[in-house]
């Protein structure tokens, strides 16, 4: 099974927010899938780099996810 099952995960959430007019969320969605399934086939083919490379990190964010500072 691997890691695929997450492909159907975001595709439900996709459904959900097109119908229900989301439709900023549906396109992040789209962007998300495409991450994962380059990540996803990457991990196939025995590459350990993200789509981002070696400087992608996972980790926690301590501010708020889409809040823009301002200095």
């Amino acid at each position: 099974m691997g890691h695929d099952w997450i492909i159907d995960v975001l595709t439900d959430l996709k459904t959900f927010a097109v119908a229900n007019d989301l439709d900023a969320l549906a396109a992040k969605l789209d962007d998300t899938q495409v991450v994962a399934k380059a990540e996803i086939g990457a991990r196939g083919k025995g590459i350990d780099r993200g789509l981002f490379g070696e400087s992608a990190a996972v980790g926690r964010c301590d501010s708020a996810v889409g809040v823009r500072r301002t200095s």
